[in-house]
């Protein structure tokens, strides 16, 4: 089953005509992970996004699915052992996308540090038994130790040594966020759920009764506005979320839930930091931020800030404060490296959906049905900094049933989507007399993740040197088997009869046409930044990549003339806005 620009019509078609059980607002992780369960239940489950699947703070992230080892300093035992469990389970279903790597924590003997030589072996032992890992042959391995300060200062030597007391190696899992949101929302799609971007949400409609029945869309590429019908509105758009609730007339606008904040990550080459394993330590500025170094094809990437952002949902963007900040952190923890603003080679820029609830007097509380917030703070949050609010998330019933899903982390999608899950089938087999079971979502796998979690990187490599056997070369062969996994051997199933599209690789050009007829990929920016990671970590070649893309994709949409030389300057601009060369030319204008 194809998930293209001609699926997509068939779906538009089926959207106006059925009346859904469930509809999804917001294509991010969080409804995605709402979607696949969904639809593997049997519902009439469809999900709609006004840009991109996942192309706000689900492709934004720290790309890990951390465990968040620093929550045990204030003995948040229960919230650590609820995160470092899920890691496995998403390495399960997903294993092409999340991997377990390693991570190193160096201690500092300073003022405000995190941990103590002492405190971070209880914190290890405790995450690892939190995590089962000494239970699991498969993850025996990658039981914790400690390092003293010469054994940190050779596997990092570019780390300051200065007050060193050692470091400690626990296991953390990496992930490519956009990727596990697409391949969340294929699933669904092949499961029979309409998965539908670049539709956005106008206007929650009501019944005679006053309750939610539908939203009325207008699909972003046509124009066309029309009403969707559904038992059920569940508003999972992230940091949208009290836009979405306020599309409801029967909401209270002046009530907000949301209190989102930036975060930020710079990319440089390898060679000006060399970091061979991801790395986490205090900012050092007394801000009780943390700050993550992670090795990805040959470069570094480092972050991230959090303040608190008031700008532009759909267009969060990397300033020279940001940069300052992370900067004169990573100077100091990697004094040798003395990078520079004109060593980033990209960058990017997030939003986080954060539940920020001030508590209202009770005459003054609105009325609302069940309520679960996890870890939400219960004293004037507004007041608490950005780092301070709780990563908790929330799920809310309104009075006319819209349901709202926000806050939480990545790490936590697929338990947040069994909680609305359990409220979503409870209405419809209590209110619509039906008999829907829940689902173990925690074995179904997403498309690309149908092979053995527990030996994962021999299927991968498996899968690249299959289609180096195809033709491919080696290096393209292993990023085709590690973005796509399993679906590798469809992808490459007629390579030795395909030409490669001139500038690109044979890995590239497969892997954009599939892209393409199965990813519901409709922009260059799609591709380049959401589908693939070129625009974050393919430096060097991103100019010409981009060109042999906007090509292919000109012929397969037909673009004319103006569409071509439109999603070229488009592309131009998301390039130089990675590479910052705004801030470049200012700095070069005051030097």
């Amino acid at each position: 089953m194809t998930f293209s620009i001609k699926s997509r019509a068939e779906d538009l078609k089926k959207l106006k005509t059925r009346r859904l059980d469930l509809l999804i607002i917001g294509g991010g992780i969080t409804g995605a992970g709402v979607a696949l369960q969904a639809s593997a239940a049997g519902m009439r489950t469809a999900l709609i996004d006004m840009q991109d699947f996942g192309a706000g703070t689900s492709s934004r992230s720290t790309r890990l699915v951390h465990g968040g080892i620093r929550y045990l300093k204030n003995f948040d035992v229960e919230v650590v052992s609820d995160t470092v469990q899920e890691r496995a389970v998403i390495q399960h279903v997903a294993p092409h996308v999340t991997r377990p790597d390693p991570m190193l924590l160096p201690i500092y003997d300073e003022p405000g540090t995190t941990f103590s030589m002492f405190s971070v072996k209880v914190a290890m032992d405790l995450y690892d038994h939190l995590a089962g890992i000494n239970e699991s042959e498969h993850l025996k391995k990658y039981a914790n130790y400690t390092l003293n300060k010469d054994e940190v200062l050779k596997l990092e030597p570019q780390l300051n040594a200065e007050n060193l007391a050692g470091g400690g190696i626990y296991l953390d899992y990496l992930n490519n966020d956009s990727r596990l949101v697409i391949e969340n929302i294929k699933k669904a799609h092949d499961l029979g759920g309409l998965m539908l971007s670049r539709v956005k949400a106008v206007k929650v409609i009501h019944n005679q009764f006053g309750n939610a029945c539908g939203v009325t869309v207008k699909d972003m590429i046509s124009g066309e506005e029309f009403d969707v019908k559904a038992k059920i509105v569940l508003n999972a758009s992230g940091p949208w979320s009290d836009f979405v609730k306020d599309l409801d007339d029967k909401h209270d606008k002046s009530k907000t839930q949301m209190r989102p904040t930036k975060g930020v990550h710079l990319v440089v080459d390898q060679s000006r930091l060399n970091v061979p394993k991801p790395t986490y330590f205090g900012s050092g500025t007394n801000d009780g931020r943390m700050i993550f170094t992670i090795p990805r094809d040959g470069k570094t990437y480092f972050g991230t800030t959090d303040t608190d952002f008031k700008g532009d949902l759909t267009h969060p963007k990397v300033e020279q404060g940001d940069v300052d900040y992370l900067l004169n952190i990573i100077n100091k923890k990697y004094p040798e490296a003395h990078i520079t603003l004109d060593d980033i080679e990209s960058s990017w820029a997030g939003v986080r959906p954060l539940v920020a609830e001030e508590p209202a007097p009770a005459a003054e509380k609105e009325e609302e049905k069940p309520d679960a917030v996890s870890g939400a703070s219960d004293s004037g949050s507004h007041k608490l900094t950005a780092s301070q609010v709780s990563r908790g998330s929330s799920l809310k019933q309104a009075d006319d049933g819209l349901i709202t899903l926000a806050g939480g982390k990545l790490t936590d999608y697929r338990k947040m989507a069994d909680g609305a899950m359990k409220m979503i089938i409870e209405i419809m087999n209590t209110q619509y007399a039906r008999d829907y079971k829940p689902v173990d979502s925690a074995n179904i796998k997403v498309s690309g993740g149908d092979f053995d979690s527990d030996h994962a990187e021999e299927a991968l490599e498996n899968y690249a040197k299959e289609a180096v056997d195809a033709g491919l070369d080696p290096v393209g062969a292993e990023k085709l088997a590690n973005l796509f996994g399993s679906n590798t051997e469809e992808i490459i199933a007629n390579a030795k009869n395909t030409k490669a599209i001139p500038g690109l690789s044979l890995a590239e050009t497969l892997s954009l046409r599939y892209s393409m007829e199965n990813e519901m990929t409709l922009t260059p920016e799609d591709y380049l930044f959401r589908r693939t990671n070129n625009l974050l970590f393919n430096h060097d070649e991103i100019r010409n990549i981009k060109t042999g893309v906007i090509n292919e994709m000109a012929k397969y949409y037909n673009w004319t003339d103006d569409q071509i030389k439109d999603y070229t300057e488009k592309t131009d601009a998301m390039i130089d806005e990675a590479e910052l060369d705004d801030l470049k030319d200012a700095a070069a204008v005051k030097a």
